[in-house]
């Protein structure tokens, strides 16, 4: 690193509360940093501060929600501070759970883990949670007891919320509880299933650096590793995260977090708004708090429509966006009939806007539900316009990266039950009574996998296959084999069983591939296996397909999945209530109000054009075939009629209510009774 520049260089680009924020001491600091503001150049702008007086980055502890902003904000600070940038530059930045990852392997012993312990992705978790279930017979109750998926929903919600089980169960789950006693027993042997196993599931990271965080001495000298701690997206943290940096800095000294209330949308993750509402006061005397309300995306009729909604909130941090480039043109709030008149209309306006020169991929339809957008879906590949949609198959789900890395993991941990039985499986023959027999088999012989592997009698199917797996783990497991090449030793032995396992074998492989790259980047498996748990790719080849076969395609999203993206054009289907809100978050004040912070998530998201679209009717599946299958509903109560200034609203082309009396005069046409008819002639 060079002659450091000073601090006003750094701060010469910034605007006035930008300054103020990136400049302040060593106090505690909130950066309530509204949509499009610049929050992360204001974050990397204050790491590039400290730096530029003098701090260590060694001694920076960065955390954020993704390794992608960590990488970013490292980026940018290393070229504001001159340096050379990647990992040396601030060694300490990245997501809460892979800097707990770190520490725990640091501090295993302290609380009673091994070193080596692997990672669990959630459908790992959840079949080894599935095996506990079955194995207190619990699968085999005489009423429902919930499934997999929901008890490991369950389990997660208890962790990170740090409620007592029945709360959680009350208030997230409560058709499970009567089972409370079950799932507790449940929960218990889940425990000691990973103890023995030696691994630990996505929420045990968390749990176990707060833990460790519990004991004042190993607090004091985590705590002590750190001069600075700044932490990003802070609205989205839960009770441990927050609870966790509590403890690193009692004090506040040092502790820089950035996060905007208005954009706390992630609950259902048990993340909870109250920590950034509440950061302030948690200290005496309160943190200093900076508020960012100059806006670098969207126009101004675009943040008066927002603002206006956010306004309405109940408990938040006051702040109005301004727009800092021209634009003019309210946002449109549209009525049309139903469903079908909503995809008419957003296609049409789509087209228009591809006319006028804004390509479609800078514009997306964003909606609450990924259901909303089926009818849309239909449409537009009927009209030949390519899209791609947020939201598919991670890459990690799919089966054949899973059998892949479950040969590395378990060469990584000899004691990971999980994997060893799904890598036995994948042998001609072998099935789940012989692949518990050759677990059970090498863990008795205590040898290397392979010694212990050569002395199993394995099926007549398997025998052919037999020298080449046992010769796997000779190569994976030998003392010094390098990791650069052991990826490509397991494809080369996994391609032959995914050819004879799976259909679509060539696209699959094409995955595998891209695995051996990931593989190639990481220093060592441990790192590997760990970084790809905790920070997975997106989506797989078989299932995403490649949006970029084609020129241009159109963006839908969920709304969630939409957060920190921007597009010059925007549509939100189903401005209505029932969808926005969903009926199914409006149980609480609480979730009314997320819902609210949902739509202002969602208006922000454009830069140029916004439109948000009610149909008045819907229509109603699973219904009486006798009955009005359409359902009329009411604009969403997040627009009430106090700020429909800040829209502008089309004349409606819809028709009126139905007449139910004249409905009812009118002959039904029966007419499958006259096919019949036509068939019988």
């Amino acid at each position: 690193m060079g002659a450091r520049p000073s601090v006003e260089s750094i701060l010469e680009p910034l605007n006035p509360a930008q300054r103020q924020a990136a400049s302040a001491g060593e106090a505690p600091l909130l950066i309530v940093a509204g949509a499009g503001t610049g929050k992360t150049q204001t974050l990397a702008h204050r790491l590039g501060v400290l730096v530029a007086r003098g701090a260590d980055p060694r001694r920076i502890l960065l955390l954020t929600f993704s390794r992608r902003a960590a990488q970013e904000m490292t980026r940018r600070a290393a070229r504001l501070v001159g340096a050379r940038g990647g990992s040396e530059t601030l060694p300490w930045a990245g997501t809460f759970h892979a800097v707990a990852n770190r520490l725990l392997r640091r501090h295993a012993p302290d609380v009673g883990l091994d070193p080596a312990f692997t990672l669990l992705d959630r459908e790992d978790a959840a079949d080894l949670l599935d095996r506990v279930r079955h194995e207190r017979d619990l699968s085999r109750a005489d009423r429902r007891f919930p499934r997999k998926g929901t008890c490991l929903a369950i389990y997660s919600s208890v962790v990170n919320t740090q409620a007592p089980l029945r709360t959680a169960l009350e208030t997230r789950f409560p058709w499970c509880v009567e089972w409370e006693s079950e799932l507790r027993g449940l929960f218990a042997a889940y425990v000691d299933g990973k103890a023995q196993r030696g691994v630990l599931d996505y929420d045990d990271l968390l749990l176990y650096w707060f833990h460790l965080m519990s004991d004042e001495a190993l607090a004091r000298r985590i705590g002590g590793l750190f001069d600075h701690v700044l932490v990003d997206e802070y609205q989205d943290t839960n009770t441990l995260q927050a609870e966790i940096l509590r403890r690193l800095r009692p004090d506040g000294s040092g502790v820089t977090v950035v996060g905007d209330d208005a954009q706390a949308i992630y609950s259902f993750r048990a993340a909870s708004v109250g920590n950034i509402l509440a950061f302030p006061s948690q200290y005496d005397p309160p943190a200093a708090t900076v508020l960012l309300e100059q806006n670098y995306r969207s126009t101004q009729p675009i943040l008066d429509a927002a603002n206006a909604v956010i306004a309405l909130s109940a408990d938040r941090f006051d702040k109005q966006l301004r727009a800092a480039r021209p634009g003019a043109g309210k946002p449109v709030l549209a009525t049309v009939e139903d469903e079908t008149a909503q995809v008419d209309y957003v296609i049409g306006r789509i087209l228009e806007r591809r006319e006028a020169g804004v390509p479609l991929r800078q514009q997306a339809v964003l909606f609450r539900s990924s259901h909303h957008s089926d009818a849309l879906e239909i449409e537009l590949g009927r009209r030949n316009i390519p899209f791609v949609k947020f939201g598919g198959l991670r890459f990690l789900e799919a089966a054949h990266v899973k059998d892949s890395l479950a040969c590395l993991r378990w060469a990584e941990n000899a004691r990971d039950s999980l994997a060893a039985f799904r890598v036995a499986q994948l042998l001609p023959g072998m099935g789940p009574r012989l692949a518990d027999a050759l677990f059970r088999h090498v863990s008795a012989a205590g040898l290397p996998l392979a010694p212990a592997m050569t002395s199993f009698d394995p099926p007549a199917a398997a025998r052919a296959d037999w020298p080449a797996f046992v010769e796997l783990y000779q190569r994976l497991c030998e003392p010094g084999s390098p990791w650069a090449a052991q990826m490509g030793l397991v494809r080369r032995w996994y391609e032959p069983h995914l050819v004879r396992l799976y259909d679509d074998a060539r696209a699959r492989l094409g995955d595998l591939e891209q695995l051996e790259q990931l593989a190639a980047a990481a220093p060592c498996r441990e790192r590997f296996l760990s970084n790809l748990t905790l920070d997975p790719p997106g989506a797989t080849g078989a299932e995403a397909g490649d949006p970029h076969l084609d020129e241009d395609y159109l963006i839908l999203s969920t709304i969630h999945s939409a957060k920190g993206q921007e597009w010059d054009t925007v549509f939100v289907l189903n401005a209505a209530d029932g969808c926005i809100p969903s009926d199914l978050a409006t149980g609480h004040p609480a979730e009314i109000e997320e819902e609210r912070r949902l739509l202002y998530v969602a208006m922000t998201r454009a830069k140029t054009t916004l439109a948000l679209i009610h149909p008045l009717r819907f229509y109603i599946r699973q219904q009486h075939r006798h009955g009005d299958r359409h359902v009329f509903t009411p604009r969403t109560r997040f627009i009430p009629d106090a700020i429909l200034d800040r829209f502008d609203r089309p004349t409606p082309d819809v028709a009126p209510p139905p007449d139910r009396r004249a409905q009812s005069a009118v002959p039904r046409l029966d007419v499958a009774a006259r096919l019949r008819a036509t068939w019988a002639s």
